[in-house]
Order: structure tokens, then sequence, then C-alpha cells
């Protein structure tokens, strides 16, 4: 692996993939994104073709999370989960824009 720090002072760095497609995500990175192993991670790509790594939490990370949102709701414990994703996708959108 060759890493490789870029003028704006974001870092990069080449992975081998193999021929089954899979490849390591950098140790730095998962720890960046809080990342667990064994875990999984979500690749999206932006309206505008930039590809976006973010942690996917674990079931028993989000057991309890409805209760502890909203006392009270009308809400599904599905929707308040969708919107906290959300939530946790732009502040990481933002943290990763705020560095360009």
């Amino acid at each position: 692996m060759s890493k490789t720090k870029q003028s704006n002072g974001s870092e990069k760095e080449i992975v081998a993939v193999t021929k089954h497609g899979q490849a390591t995500i950098p140790k730095r990175f998962r720890e960046k994104l809080e990342i667990e192993a064994p875990g999984k991670a979500l690749f999206r790509e932006t309206e505008d073709g930039e590809i976006i790594v973010e942690q996917v939490r674990s079931l028993s990370e989000m057991r309890g999370f409805a209760a502890r949102s909203e006392a009270s709701t009308d809400k599904s414990a599905s929707e308040i989960l969708r919107e906290k994703r959300e939530q946790d996708r732009e502040e990481r959108d933002a943290q990763f824009t705020s560095g360009k």
C-alpha cells in the first residue's frame, strides 16, 4: 500500500483488489469512520459521482435507540432510524466536504 498526502490536506491510499473484488479498508480510515471488524460498510455514490464510505451500525448498537430518542412519538421506529441515519450521513458529508 502506498500513502500520499494531497495539496489540499486530504490523504489517499492505494490498496490491492483481489480477483473476487475484495479490498481492505486501511486501518486509519476504518478508525476515522468507526467501522468495526468484522462488520459492514456502506458505499454510495453522490450525484456528482463521488464515492462515499459510511459506517453501518449493528443491530445491537441500534437497540433502544427509539426509546432514547423521543419519549412519545407518532413516528414508527423505522422512520426515526431513517431520520437518524440521514442526519448522521449529512454530518459525515459536511465533515468530508469541509476539508476540501
